[in-house]
């Protein structure tokens, strides 16, 4: 099943249920308004969205319109919590010593952007970056859960762009995330043991630099990550648990590392600029540049939609306005 939010003049927008080639959508009303509603009520309302949706793939749904990325918000517009991980190692070093618990950061929750939305920021010095990552939403997570019951409260998955200030502040604006949110069984057999084995695409003004899997070197999968969140309190339902950026480990080639598969994050990026010389060279994000993120199924087809989001600088945005 996917599910998405379209922008209603609210907060929390109004939730749609998609096709799954993405070409169709039908509001939800008549089961819910939203999809925190749905998500607080998961056993009884989501196999009547289930219906909605098998009725959009076969051609049947009633009302049923051309879905357009640009008119969503993020699929949960406010979260009453959100996190991002560093689930991914940066070396095979960092593989190697098995960490026990994860790091993660409380981000805020209550403004999400959708996937064409703006990034605004007030200056370029404060070195944006961003961070492309997979990320959940969960159901109730009782205190205490074990991973395995932490990994069954997944309800969903989608795409999220982690913007980032990395001089000095060390802040992080407003996450964008996907048009579409869908439940696990929609990624098949690449919803693996808690990670999605597939493919995560990054395109930086148009030119790819990342093509990174996203479950081959996760080191701790989303149930250890909702799992340590819930060490010390409940998860409610709706709570977003990030990945943190998607990286692939670095091969060492005649002395010389190497990574093939790009970069998820400009950091990462300058990172493997130090080892490979000694010194980073690629700069932050400017005015205007737009970062892609996209993953697709392995026959080809979009799994969640684009994201496609353009930075602009606080006065910028105030003179195109």
């Amino acid at each position: 099943m996917k599910l998405a939010t379209y922008k209603d003049g609210s907060r929390d927008g109004q939730l749609l249920v998609v096709s799954r080639d993405l070409a169709t959508a039908a509001f939800a009303s008549h089961i819910a308004n939203r999809l925190q509603q749905v998500l607080d009520d998961w056993n009884y309302l989501s196999p009547q969205l289930q219906d909605v949706f098998d009725a959009l793939n076969a051609g049947r749904a009633r009302h049923a319109f051309p879905f357009d990325t640009k008119q969503c918000m993020a699929p949960l517009p406010r979260a009453y919590q959100h996190t991002s991980a560093a689930a991914f190692p940066y070396s095979a070093d960092a593989m190697d010593a098995k960490p026990v618990e994860p790091r993660q950061y409380q981000l805020s929750g209550d403004s999400l952007l959708g996937p064409t939305d703006v990034v605004l920021c007030s200056s370029e010095a404060l070195g944006i970056d961003f961070e492309a990552e997979v990320a959940v939403v969960t159901g109730d997570v009782p205190m205490g859960s074990t991973v395995d019951r932490a990994l069954d409260s997944v309800r969903l998955v989608m795409l999220g762009n982690v913007f980032s200030l990395r001089s000095g502040l060390q802040g992080k604006p407003a996450t964008a995330f996907s048009a579409v949110a869908v439940t696990p069984d929609e990624l098949g057999d690449a919803w693996s043991k808690g990670r999605v084995a597939l493919p995560l695409q990054c395109t930086w003004n148009g030119r790819k630099v990342g093509m990174c899997d996203a479950g081959a070197d996760m080191v701790f999968h989303f149930g250890h990550l909702i799992a340590d969140l819930a060490k010390t309190r409940a998860v409610r339902a709706g709570s977003i648990v990030g990945s943190g950026a998607v990286r692939n480990l670095g091969v060492q080639k005649r002395g010389q590392w190497d990574w093939p598969n790009g970069y998820s994050s400009i950091a990462d990026k300058r990172a493997m600029e130090t080892l490979q010389s000694g010194q980073p060279i690629t700069d932050y994000l400017k005015d205007n540049d737009t970062i892609r993120l996209e993953m697709k199924t392995r026959d080809g087809h979009s799994l969640f939609g684009a994201l496609e989001n353009e930075i602009s600088l606080v006065q910028s945005a105030v003179q195109k306005s």
